[in-house]
């Protein structure tokens, strides 16, 4: 936490816990117009968890990115992560679950491999995209953060794992 601190981390996060159907109209949000995954009670308990954690941890946040579906665009909000912005690039292509393409994981690749200054990078996203783009990572849990630190060349080192329930315990 104390390097966090500090920014220049990119920190990438699988979407926070939601249920593997999409709910009908009479059980989505209000504000789920288009019938997508939502978060269930434990991915918006974690996702408050988080971003509280992060604000009272005063860790700095700089850029956010995102992937443009419900489920993801939720985490970002209820962590109440700043300016997000949603990336094509990050979604699931309406294939919710299925394998990410070459051209996502190239540039997932990139981006967690640009230092960001000052501030540290938030990048949400889902399993098939970081799987494809870092297979050596193995799993990454609903919610749980990857936390990297670009070398400015081109790479980027894993510096550690936060899962989503651990941010409680860190405020």
């Amino acid at each position: 936490m104390t390097a966090l601190r500090s920014g220049g981390y990119v920190i990438v996060m699988r979407h926070a816990s939601s249920p593997r159907e999409t709910p009908d109209k009479q059980t989505a949000n209000p504000d789920n117009v288009k019938l997508e995954r939502q978060l269930d009670a434990a991915g918006r308990a974690g996702a408050t968890a988080m971003g509280q954690a992060l604000a009272d941890l005063k860790v700095p946040v700089g850029e956010v990115l995102t992937s443009p579906t419900y489920r993801a665009m939720e985490t970002v909000r209820l962590a109440k992560l700043p300016n997000p912005q949603p990336r094509d690039e990050l979604g699931d292509g309406g294939q919710s679950m299925q394998g990410a393409s070459d051209t996502q994981a190239a540039w997932l690749r990139s981006a967690v491999s640009k230092v960001p200054k000052g501030a540290n990078t938030i990048i949400v996203t889902h399993m098939p995209n970081i799987a494809r783009a870092f297979p050596e990572w193995g799993a990454v849990a609903d919610g749980e953060a990857v936390v990297l630190q670009p070398d400015g060349k081109g790479g980027a080192t894993v510096v550690g794992r936060i899962t989503i329930d651990e941010w409680r315990r860190l405020r």
